[in-house]
């Protein structure tokens, strides 16, 4: 029993309520602000095309999660909450270019950033960064150096708060951050 249309040429991500792929499912190719609309839970998907950032509630909220082309059988991460939404990462050609701010606002220390960096604290001495404004290209900020940890997914945009990143009320501290250059 599968919800949702299929045109395999546009299908990207097919959620499973079951590991290995079992059990009802629901394929998506855009954005989508409640998976379990569709699904009572989800424990495995299968990327077909492209990137994702899943999150662990609804409306693009919680803890994120990055997955791209590849089989995710037992993807229990998914399953824990009573919503999930997800987001499709468009692939960018081109350069990246972020601006980087110690304090909200765009205020304190700022440094241009146009390639990964595994160590904010290292490379540039901040010891905080609590705003942004992402020029080109999708990034991901980890919450520890040598991307680790809690991830989050930001498009081109300007965010003055880690709010308007979504994170929430949750503690967050970037500690590195990377480009998406998987071809999505």
């Amino acid at each position: 029993f599968t919800f949702g249309k299929r045109i395999s040429e546009f299908l990207q991500v097919i959620f499973y309520e079951d590991r290995n792929f079992q059990g009802r499912s629901y394929e998506c190719s855009s954005d989508c602000s409640d998976v379990f609309t569709y699904l009572s839970r989800c424990n495995s998907c299968k990327v077909e095309n492209g990137c994702f950032m899943v999150y662990d509630d609804s409306n693009f909220m919680g803890n994120q999660y990055f997955i791209k082309r590849g089989e995710y059988s037992d993807y229990t991460c998914m399953g824990m909450r009573d919503s999930m939404s997800c987001r499709m990462i468009p692939m960018h050609r081109g350069t990246f270019r972020m601006r980087i701010f110690e304090r909200e606002n765009f205020s304190g220390q700022m440094h241009e950033l146009m390639d990964d960096c595994d160590s904010i604290q290292k490379r540039y001495r901040m010891s905080d960064c609590q705003s942004c404004n992402v020029m080109e290209g999708h990034w991901l900020l980890y919450e520890q150096p040598d991307f680790r940890g809690r991830m989050i997914y930001l498009r081109p945009g300007e965010y003055r708060s880690l709010r308007d990143m979504g994170v929430g009320p949750m503690n967050f501290r970037i500690g590195s951050l990377r480009r998406i250059m998987e071809p999505c």
